[in-house]
């Protein structure tokens, strides 16, 4: 299976603008240049798009863990928060912080914790992500 996005930049890094689609036309040329991405210009960003998927396959990942533990969620809600600093080498994502609220009446917190971390680890796009990743997961009864 693939998926596919394109972006367009044009112009140079400071006063340039860009958008980014996809195939889905979920996205379809959003603008996005350098003060959304590394200021606070309202606007996304490679990184707030990476968080998005982030937290949406680690939602997705979860609930197939819970369901092999005889678990089903209710909800799943959950917050990626990706970190950006300016290294030696230039600007890098250096950690994904997965925030993530389950609420599953009667539900085993070992058994939640378990397929958490589970997920967390075997999600594809915490696979993908060669960077830190860390998790506050909470279980609502």
């Amino acid at each position: 299976m693939k998926r596919k996005a394109s972006a367009v930049w044009k112009g140079g890094l400071k006063d340039g603008k860009g958008t980014v689609s996809t195939e889905s036309g979920v996205l379809s040329n959003n603008a996005y240049s350098f003060s959304t991405r590394f200021e606070n210009e309202k606007g996304t960003n490679p990184e707030e798009l990476i968080a998005a998927a982030h937290a949406g396959c680690f939602s997705m990942a979860l609930s197939a863990e819970l369901g092999k533990a005889g678990m089903t969620p209710q909800s799943i809600s959950t917050m990626a928060t990706i970190t950006l600093e300016m290294l030696e080498g230039g600007p890098t994502v250096t950690s994904s912080h997965l925030e993530t609220v389950a609420k599953i009446p009667g539900a085993d917190k070992g058994a939640f914790e378990k397929a958490a971390n589970g997920a967390k680890a075997g999600c594809p796009i915490s696979r993908l992500l060669n960077t830190k990743i860390t998790l506050d997961a909470k279980l609502e009864n």
